[in-house]
């Protein structure tokens, strides 16, 4: 479909949808703007999205309403927000950076395996990043909102996949090529697909194990089909919220300074949220039968480090010089 028809398309899925959510919204505030989100409105992001929706609100005194889409209920993955709000069809959105290794290498700089493993190190590789998200999004008539680490990432399964023998030929779900590298190259045998396709998989067997976080995983009941998260911290993946930046330029100053001041808020709030989300997660897996595997051999980590190395050696070669500054900049602040 070409942008025009889909643009035309999106249009009318967008009002109709607005409508269903909440009908005097539109017609209550001078300014609206739409967001989406893959994931849904219990997940981390979907929480933080509200966090920015509400802030927005209080502080404008109502003057502007930001319309909360969750789920891809307006039909978008993360896959296709990156045009979707360059070109206006929507305000704004929720991504996951994973999904956008076609647009810049920098996207894909969370996502190295074994890089940022904790709290402390996902901060910091934000704040080296930071430069270069806003320099990407300016080149295609976006502006950055804030940013929010995903928990760890750990493999659901229907057993403790605590060795390279656990793995071996292992359907499992991946979430973007560095995942299905490292992997593959552990021997395991890894399908990357979106977030929104991995339920439907695990229901007809497609796939036996998941890597993504605790957080995911219970958002979606995983239980129901997995019994046990392995413990790896494989990464941390950054999600980035996005904003047309003609619907920005659009605003009257008094509104941009409050859409600023919700977007910092927001991201403190993400950051904060971090801290205990983990601990919360744990609790409800073992409520729901789930089995924790903390204790994983170092004998094993050192393998699926090793078979990392593979994508982390190819982002380094697409990133190119930048990357690898930013890369030196990011194991010097945290001691490397």
């Amino acid at each position: 479909m070409d942008i025009t028809k889909r643009s035309f398309v999106t249009t009318i899925v967008t009002a109709a949808a607005i409508g269903a959510v909440n009908p005097a919204l539109a017609a209550d505030a001078e300014i609206t703007w739409n967001f989406t989100d893959e994931y849904q409105q219990t997940s981390v992001t979907g929480e933080a999205a509200q966090f920015f929706a509400n802030r927005v609100a209080e502080l404008s005194d109502g003057r502007m309403e930001i319309i909360l889409h969750h789920g891809g209920s307006l039909g978008y993955k993360s896959a296709d927000n990156f045009d979707a709000v360059g070109d206006g069809i929507v305000e704004a959105a929720n991504s996951f950076t994973g999904a956008w290794q076609g647009y810049d290498p920098i996207f894909m700089l969370s996502l190295q395996p074994f890089v940022a493993t904790s709290i402390d190190e996902a901060k910091e590789l934000f704040d080296v990043a930071s430069d270069r998200y806003n320099e990407v999004f300016a080149e295609h008539e976006q502006l950055l909102l804030y940013a929010q680490a995903m928990p760890p990432s750990g493999i659901w399964g229907k057993e403790p996949l605590d060795s390279a023998e656990a793995i071996s030929n292992l359907k499992m779900r991946t979430y973007d090529p560095n995942g299905t590298k490292t992997f593959k190259a552990a021997g395991a045998a890894p399908i990357q697909l979106s977030w929104a396709d991995v339920v439907p998989q695990l229901a007809t067997g497609g796939i036996d194990a998941v890597l993504t976080s605790a957080e995911s995983g219970t958002k979606s009941a995983f239980w129901e089909h997995l019994n046990h998260f392995t413990v790896i911290n494989y990464a941390m993946a950054h999600n980035l919220a996005h904003v047309n930046k003609s619907a920005y330029d659009a605003l009257p100053d008094d509104l941009k300074a409050v859409v600023d001041r919700a977007a910092v808020e927001t991201q403190e709030y993400c950051w904060n949220a971090l801290v205990t989300r983990s601990a919360a997660n744990y609790e409800t897996m073992r409520a729901n039968g789930v089995t924790i595997v903390e204790d994983v051999p170092q004998e094993y980590l050192l393998h699926l480090n090793k078979s990392g190395q593979v994508a982390v050696a190819d982002w380094l070669d697409a990133a190119g010089e930048s990357g690898a500054a930013l890369m030196a900049e990011f194991n010097s602040r945290v001691g490397r």
